[in-house]
């Protein structure tokens, strides 16, 4: 699983989109630039090339970055990336359309509609509680979300990402020992649109929900625990956050 949310190149990229989001593009590219130039790592390329691409108001820059993430990414090309591949296509097919050039705005329209619009993911999938379950346990929705006070959740969520389930095992209600247990979905699953196309392209952090219980088959030990200043800061940003949850 290469996304790690709290890994010094995410937390430096997050740097980068802060500043895009806020307007300061010069200020978003200079970082981007220095990271880009510090790595030969396909995966931290894609990644990076995609941002730079949201950075650029050069239509033509923008292509050549698109093109430069997509291809980083098919190089990989496993359920890391695969994802990302429809927001690649269509953001292609805008970029050409604003340049006027029909046939590849076409062709990668078209690459995008026959992509699958529903995970192909096939696990293992993991679900971070500080709930004590056991092997045979449901879960179910229902709960109150970690991240909205009151807000019941029409769905219960879970990750093919087992840093991402120790972070919402984290950030968990309640004060018991935060647990991550590996889970078999029983039922049909859906990208989490929480964080679909939000920061990133397609769901790379591999996260997902389902109307229909979840069914514990064992309790994982040997998962990496955030520090105290990690949880702090995670803790600092949902309290901080003001974002709609998609419910």
């Amino acid at each position: 699983m290469r996304f790690n949310p709290t890994s010094p190149f995410i937390q430096q990229l997050m740097q980068a989109i802060i500043q895009t989001e806020q307007g300061n593009l010069a200020q978003a590219e200079a970082i981007l630039d220095k990271m880009y130039r510090q790595t030969d790592d396909d995966y931290e390329k894609f990644l990076l090339a995609y941002q730079f691409a949201k950075v650029t108001t050069d239509i033509f820059e923008r292509v050549k970055w698109l093109s430069v993430s997509l291809e980083s990414a098919q190089k990989i090309d496993d359920e890391d990336v695969k994802s990302a591949y429809v927001t690649l296509f269509r953001d292609l097919s805008e970029a050409y359309k604003a340049l006027g050039n029909h046939d590849y705005e076409k062709k990668y329209l078209e690459l995008a509609e026959v992509e699958p619009t529903t995970p192909t993911d096939q696990g293992p999938f993991y679900h971070g509680t500080k709930a004590d379950l056991k092997v045979g346990d449901l879960l179910v929705p229902g709960g109150l979300s970690n991240y909205q006070d009151d807000l019941v959740m029409n769905h219960i969520y879970f990750t093919a990402n087992l840093n991402g389930a120790g972070l919402a095992a984290t950030l968990a209600k309640g004060t018991g020992k935060e647990r991550v247990y590996k889970i078999v979905p029983t039922g049909e699953l859906e990208n989490d649109p929480n964080v679909t196309d939000k920061k990133f392209p397609g769901n790379l952090t591999r996260s997902y929900r389902s109307v229909q219980s979840l069914k514990i088959v064992a309790e994982i030990e040997d998962w990496q625990a955030l520090s105290q200043q990690q949880k702090q800061e995670w803790q600092a940003k949902v309290k901080n956050n003001e974002g709609e949850i998609i419910n």
